[in-house]
This record gives C-alpha cells, structure tokens and sequence, in this order.
C-alpha cells in the first residue's frame, strides 16, 4: 500500500456520495508498500479502504481482483470485501484513477513471525487455494517465469551498481529456471503476494489476508514458495527451517501436498526470490522521488537466491517426502 495521488476533500466527498456508508469522519493516506494510493475511511457507517490503481495495476484485471473478494466473501475465506457502490457497480473512478472501497479487516500484521504464526500462514493460504477452485475468472501471472527476462532487461545495465555481480548471476539463473520450471503441477488462483504485512492476526490466530491485487492462476506449489522466502527468513538472512516446517505443515494439514509438488519446492523458491529481487531492483530505480513510500532493497532476495541455489533436498526446508 502507499500514496501515489493525493485526493481533496471535496473530491472524496462527491465520490462517497455514489456510496450507502454514511458521511466522512476522516480520510488518513497509507503509506506503506508501492503498488497503489490507499486511504483508510472512517465514516458513521464504519472503517473502509479506499484504493487508487496506479502503476503495474491493469484496469482490465479489475475485474477479477473485485471478483475473487467478493468470491472469498460468499464462500467465508478471512479478507477484505468489496463495497458495492448505490448502483450496484465494485468499481469507480476518482481523481482520475480506477478506484474501489473495501471493508476493513480487524487484526494486526507481525514484524517478527513465530512458528505458530508460519503454521496459521499455511493453513490460511491451503483454505484460500480450495475456496477458489470454482472462482470462475482467470487471471494470468503477469509476473510469473516468462516475464521475468523483460523485466530485468529493463534494469539490467544498472544491475551491478545496486548488487554488484548481480547482472552474471541472474543471467545465469534465468537460464537455468527456463530450463527447469515445473510446468504441469496443480494450479489454480494464489495470492501472489503474501508477504507478513498481508497478513493480520488477532493474537496469534489468523483473522485474515488482505492486498490481492497479484492474485492470479499459477502453480499452487508457487505461492507457497512465496511465503517460505516472505516467511521464513530471519533479519540476519538465515533460513528459519522450524518455521518452514510449521509453515508447510500448517498448508498439508488443509491440502495435502503431491510428491512432485514437495519435489519441485527448491525451484520454486528459486523462481520466487528472483522475482522479487527482479521487481524490487525494478522499483528501487524508479520510484518516484515525490511518492510517500520507501523502495524496498533487493538485496535480501538477492541473497535468499543465493540460499536456494545451494538447497539440494525439500528436506533442507524442513519437508519429507512421505512414502
């Protein structure tokens, strides 16, 4: 979440007006994150979001991020729901951007995940994977294996002054993930993007998953490969492997994972830290300088790349293959 376009007073006032969530009390910008504009609304009918769409948000995707909400909504999955505006429209415009509102989500997001944390992750994401089985949309991953050669040659000649040695290595390392990428595990709608302040919690218990504008179909063993480099890494760069085991095993417990599925989990995590780094590479030399968001380093995915280059075993992740 961050702020890309301020919005007055009065604008909000007459977009709100298209809305049944009673008279604006207050408008505060969010500043974390670098997708979209985001506004937490508190009016005398309750706590909202407000999100503009900005950058790599298509408008043409919409439609499917409002629909696998409001999917998630009817079939009881923890996470924001879409309001619908007086004409029953989810989407609208303001200050020239797509917009939407959304319900807000209690709970808190955790700076320092513990296992028992990892395990309701896991559980959560498996819950997510089977609400969605029927959603009817589809969505490609815009970010998955075959976009992530255009995008680094995008960046490609500054590579080395932000890591150097990046440029070589990376090349490589896409060759060699073209080369293997698992192609014909089970897939179906992920998350794409459940980093741990996607994630609120009451205590320790999951209360829900917010910030689902990656979602996409893609691999299911894929988005678990996400959170195991969101989820598992401590601020030193070492690998936590109790709580990938608790991660994993929280995922299982709700959705059994297939052999080939645990067996391709190296590659995956591989393809899953590069293309962090490739995106936060990306951002960190073109954020605006005026934005009221921090470019997150690439470096730390840099790094937990190089991690999973040397894991030879799912079992180094804390994973048995069962017989």
């Amino acid at each position: 979440m961050a702020v890309y376009t301020a919005v007055d007073d009065a604008a909000l006032e007459v977009f709100l007006a298209d809305y049944d969530i009673g008279e604006l009390l207050s408008a505060k910008g969010i500043a974390e994150g670098v997708e979209n504009s985001n506004y937490l609304l508190r009016t005398t009918g309750g706590i909202f979001i407000l999100t503009l769409y900005e950058q790599r948000v298509a408008v043409e995707d919409l439609p499917f991020f409002l629909g696998l909400l409001a999917h998630c909504a009817a079939k009881g999955f923890k996470a924001p729901e879409p309001v619908a505006r007086r004409d029953g429209a989810l989407l609208s415009t303001l200050c020239g951007r797509s917009a939407a509102i959304v319900t807000f989500l209690d709970g808190i997001s955790t700076r320092r995940p513990s296992p028992t944390h990892c395990a309701e992750v896991g559980r959560g994401l498996a819950e997510l994977h089977l609400a969605t089985v029927d959603f009817p949309l589809r969505r490609a991953n815009a970010l998955g294996i075959d976009a992530w050669a255009p995008l680094f040659a995008a960046s490609a000649e500054d590579a080395d002054g932000v890591i150097p040695g990046m440029r070589a290595m990376v090349d490589e390392e896409l060759t060699m993930l073209t080369e293997c990428w698992p192609r014909t595990l089970p897939d179906g709608v992920i998350h794409a993007d459940l980093f741990p302040d996607n994630v609120f919690f009451i205590g320790r218990a999951l209360s829900g998953f917010i910030d689902f504008y990656f979602a996409c179909n893609e691999l299911l063993a894929y988005d678990i490969a996400i959170c195991l480099n969101a989820w598992c890494f401590e601020d030193d760069g070492a690998f936590n492997v109790t709580k990938a085991r608790a991660l994993t095993l929280g995922y299982a417990a709700r959705r059994p994972l297939s052999t080939a599925e645990v067996t391709a989990l190296p590659i995956l995590a591989r393809g899953a830290a590069l293309r962090f780094c490739l995106t936060r590479l990306h951002d960190w030399l073109r954020v605006p300088k005026n934005a009221l968001v921090t470019p997150k380093d690439p470096a730390p995915y840099f790094e937990r790349l190089r991690f999973h280059q040397r894991v030879r075993s799912p079992a180094e992740y804390g994973i048995e293959l069962q017989d």
